[in-house]
């Protein structure tokens, strides 16, 4: 692509938080923009906010978000001139981006050919050693026999890695400890990118324990300039998925941050790159010394971090190279201030191996006074079919300690509900000495929490107010308890107040809610209580009074299956605490208590990939019966007891809503 390119309208070929924030670039430049979306996302935010928007299909991605050819119709429809990908789906498809120029419209992003080169973990790695970038020592060679792998399995020594060459995110990736295990971790990565990329094609590379994921921001134009934007670090993952990122990149020494930086730009010039980019290396702290691991040809999801820092829109520019425009910075006027750290907020619950949550957000309050970057709103349905991540908060201070502080702050403030997010696992991790003594690394999660990681129990306070909440929020100020009896109790003298009795899901005995003059007491089980003055339910918020001190919180209380959900904001940030009423637990135990434990259940709607058992199978409690895809993510689902197969409810490839049956068994008679 060469000189100027005139378009006025950009189809935005994406969803959620990174659509929206493309609109805020095209509406900067006074450029229109399109949305696409699927039959799932017809009444999301960024749907109802662009100038235009076209329905391309169904929910499934494969349907709508990889449409090639609905994408483009939409592009002719609506007189788009130019595509923007985002990142994900198509973005690094240089299939999509040769489609999209051959269509005549403008790519907002690197040639296919740029794409297709890096895209390849092989030629990446070539290229990168050919513009005299570092490599990790290993195999990458053309013959892809069983004997020459593990002939050079055996050179490299353990431990090494096998990988995919295409694709990435972690699929097709195996780690070699002992080389007795070489050859079934060669072909369980071989099929693994064969079914995720359509490629077998692996590779071998040296291991680097402890190392760091440190990555440098590359901007190029039409004309052959080059320059970096800085490194960030995006050391804390989990499953090779980021979870927070920061920059610049901590804790480097500054002569091998220049020589990282030069070597970034030395490559993207190598390959003739132009749009964003970046090169992302393995920093290994204890020999001092960083490896070429990847480039992705594409915005990068952490690209806010990089304009706190440095104040230049991202986005922005993009669009202006796409239109021909020359980079009008110099590496010079790019200036670097303060420290930015971005924290990603998924729909999953850690403490249940990071469960994928679906349903109607209730309560959507981010906190003021800080960027947020968001998909979803009040009102938003999170679906099965996409990415668990609904949006990314962004703290920037003068130093990294100020922007570990702000971020903790912002979590602490941030409401939400009818959805579980990821909010007091990053709080953690943020908290955590390690990541603030630059101890964390990419493999380390199970270091900073070798006994797993359990959601903080709420203080007794905390759990007498959620209760207090509840109570409000069933009986209305001015409401008598006559009206509808609920909870209430009468004690057996007449003129004594009644008691309300709710149970938590983990407890045996009900916390008692009792009227005390112009307030309420409540009292936890083993004995704790607290007792409020003039306190109300306003909405969602809760104010009184505790021993005289005035306290305001937010307060969120929502029906829940078969009992009630309190969110409630806490001096640790926000709790969510299970309440069944009086007549919850009645049913409840009429019931059975848990609603039949011989029963497998979907926890979440998602798609059956496997059905491990057969009818007359006899398992063990624990055993996988099930594995369900939700959230690109895929569920182990055990047996609740032991026992036979008695029934199977589902097929592989069924979609299943929530709670819906999946196995029945005859459960084992205990002797």
């Amino acid at each position: 692509m060469a000189g100027e390119m005139s378009f006025t309208r950009v189809l935005i070929a994406n969803r959620g938080e990174i659509a929206r924030r493309i609109q805020r670039g095209c509406h900067k430049l006074g450029l229109e923009s399109v949305a696409v979306f699927s039959d799932a996302d017809r009444e999301a935010p960024f749907v109802a906010e662009a100038d235009h928007a076209v329905c391309i299909g169904g929910a499934a991605p494969a349907d709508s978000y990889l449409n090639v050819e609905a994408i483009l119709d939409a592009a002719r429809a609506t007189g788009a001139g130019a595509v923007h990908p985002g990142y994900g789906f198509l973005s690094e498809n240089a299939g999509f981006a040769a489609a999209v120029e051959a269509a005549g419209l403008v790519f907002i992003g690197p040639s296919a050919a740029a794409i297709a080169r890096m895209g390849s973990k092989i030629e990446a790695k070539a290229a990168a050693e050919d513009a005299g970038v570092p490599v990790l020592p290993g195999y990458r060679g053309e013959d892809q026999s069983d004997a020459r792998l593990l002939e050079e399995a055996r050179m490299l020594g353990t431990p090494f890695l096998v990988k995919a060459s295409a694709g990435g995110g972690g699929r097709g990736m195996r780690l070699v400890s002992d080389l007795s295990g070489a050859s079934e971790a060669i072909a369980s990565a071989r099929a693994e990118a064969q079914g995720a990329f359509g490629d077998p094609a692996v590779f071998l590379e040296r291991y680097a324990p402890r190392a760091r994921h440190v990555e440098v921001q590359v901007f190029g134009d039409c004309h052959g300039n080059v320059l970096h934007l800085g490194d960030r670090d995006c050391s804390l993952q989990r499953n090779h998925q980021k979870l927070i990122e920061e920059a610049p990149a901590a804790d480097l020494p500054e002569a091998l941050r220049d020589e990282m930086r030069a070597a970034s730009v030395r490559l993207a010039q190598a390959i003739g790159y132009r749009s964003a980019g970046t090169v992302e290396y393995l920093y290994d702290s204890e020999r001092c010394e960083y490896y070429f691991l990847e480039m992705n040809t594409r915005l990068q999801v952490e690209h806010p971090v990089t304009e706190a820092i440095t104040g230049i829109d991202l986005v922005e520019w993009q669009l202006r190279i796409a239109r021909g425009e020359t980079l009008t910075l110099a590496q010079s006027d790019v200036q670097f201030n303060g420290h930015a750290i971005e924290v990603r907020i998924a729909a999953e619950n850690p403490a249940e191996n990071f469960r994928p949550e679906t349903g109607k957000i209730t309560l959507w309050a981010p906190p003021a006074g800080i960027r947020l970057d968001s998909g979803v709103a009040a009102g938003s349905i999170v679906s099965h079919h996409y990415d668990s991540m609904l949006a990314k908060l962004i703290s920037h201070a003068p130093d990294r300690a100020g922007a570990i502080r702000q971020a903790i702050a912002a979590i602490d403030a941030f409401a939400v509900g009818g959805v579980g997010l990821n909010l007091s696992y990053q709080r953690a991790l943020l908290n955590h000495p390690d990541f603030h003594a630059f101890r964390h690394h990419t493999s380390g999660l199970a270091e900073l929490f070798p006994d797993g990681w359990a959601e903080p129990t709420p203080k007794a306070e905390d759990a007498c107010l959620a209760a207090i909440a509840l109570h409000l929020h069933r009986t209305p100020a001015g409401a008598s308890p006559w009206d509808s009896l609920g909870s209430w109790r009468l004690t057996a003298r007449a003129g004594l107040p009644g008691a309300a009795f709710y149970w938590n899901a983990s407890e045996e005995d009900p916390i008692r809610v009792t009227q005390t003059g112009a307030g309420l007491t409540a009292k936890l089980p083993y004995g704790q209580s607290i007792t409020t003055e003039t306190v109300t339910l306003t909405g969602d918020r809760l104010s009184g009074r505790i021993d005289g001190v005035p306290f305001s919180r937010v307060a969120h209380v929502e029906r829940s299956g078969n009992h009630w959900r309190v969110h409630l904001q806490t001096p640790a940030g926000m709790s969510v605490t299970d309440l069944r009423s009086l007549e919850d637990q009645h049913l409840a135990r009429a019931s059975g208590g848990s609603g039949g434990a011989d029963l497998l259940t979907a926890p979440m709607p998602g798609a059956v990939a496997e059905v491990r058992v057969a009818p007359g199978d006899r398992v063990k409690a624990g055993d996988t019966l099930v594995v369900l895809e939700a959230m690109k993510l895929l569920q182990s689902l055990r047996a609740p007891v032991g026992g036979v197969v008695a029934e199977i409810y589902c097929a592989q490839g069924d979609t299943v809503a929530g709670n819906a049956p999946l196995v029945k068994l005859d459960p084992e008679e205990e002797t």
